[in-house]
């Protein structure tokens, strides 16, 4: 498998070398594929589509064609992904890699058509959300949810779907040839969702940032315990994000990411805490990320 180098200098080699092939969920034009594009910019990358992360995350952990894998985990606006948590922590990958990207949604159709020609607009539910503002004022349309923002744009050209608009990416309107009647359409300009690169091999030793899952004893100050060690060892968390556990009423996983950094290691940090958790995996250790305002 090639190696998922998200560093932003490689060597010749791997930039003349074979594309890398990245399962994404959604279809090229979508918001992961921008994601993956920056994450590899100096590498071709060739996306590989699936239809629910739960696809994505079998395809990688089989190597099924596929070299990694982008996955959506956070929003700005909309905050976790919750269920994405627990398909990395049921898994068998690894984060190796993140990306913050700003999401700007565009209205397109078939060019040569203007917003009042247009009766409909598809796209995702999430999408759609986010540009509600933008509807009030053309009320003669009507919003239709669909799977994703890219197979919206792609079916209106497929299809030749005159009268029929959709809210996607400008890489979208690029690949399906069409034309963008309004650009970044969205209610909030500050809107940002953080993409992981995921990877069946184990996390490198050398990392900035780090991720992981752990559960304790259901007795209080049990998490108070884990986290004063952590601080104790000079560890700068930027997350924690607890999930119910199923089967076990009112106990928990806990989701931390940290910045690695100090005077010792993270895994001297991570050891320490050991003994105070039920259970505890490393998700993946990795560079931190850069924002990308496309």
């Amino acid at each position: 498998m090639n190696d998922l180098n998200t560093n932003e200098q490689t060597t010749t080699a791997e930039t003349d070398s074979c594309p890398l092939r990245i399962c994404i969920q959604g279809y090229p034009g979508a918001f992961h594929d921008i994601a993956a594009r920056h994450c590899f910019q100096h590498r071709q990358v060739e996306v590989v589509p699936a239809s629910t992360f739960e696809e994505l995350v079998q395809r990688l952990e089989r190597g099924d064609g596929v070299d990694g894998a982008m996955m959506a985990i956070e929003n700005s606006l909309a905050g976790s992904l919750q269920h994405n948590y627990n398909l990395l922590n049921e898994s068998e990958v690894f984060v190796t890699g993140e990306v913050y990207l700003r999401i700007k949604q565009n209205l397109m159709a078939l060019p040569g058509q203007a917003i009042s020609d247009l009766t409909e607009v598809h796209s995702h539910p999430m999408a759609i959300a986010q540009c509600r503002d933008f509807f009030r004022e053309h009320k003669h349309i009507r919003l239709v949810e669909t799977e994703d923002t890219a197979l919206s744009a792609r079916q209106v050209q497929d299809q030749q779907l005159k009268g029929i608009g959709a809210i996607a990416s400008t890489l979208a309107a690029e690949l399906y040839d069409l034309e963008i009647m309004a650009p970044a359409i969205e209610t909030n300009k500050e809107n940002y969702t953080r993409f992981l690169v995921l990877d069946r091999k184990e996390p490198s030793l050398d990392a900035e940032k780090v991720s992981i899952c752990f559960s304790t004893d259901h007795e209080v100050g049990s998490l108070y315990k884990v986290l004063a060690v952590l601080a104790a060892y000079h560890i700068n968390l930027s997350k924690i994000q607890s999930m119910p556990i199923v089967g076990r009423p009112w106990e928990y996983l806990f989701f931390v990411d940290f910045l690695a950094g100090g005077k010792v290691g993270y895994e001297q940090a991570i050891e320490a805490i050991r003994p105070l958790t039920h259970y505890l995996r490393v998700l993946g250790a990795y560079p931190k990320g850069t924002h990308y305002d496309y």
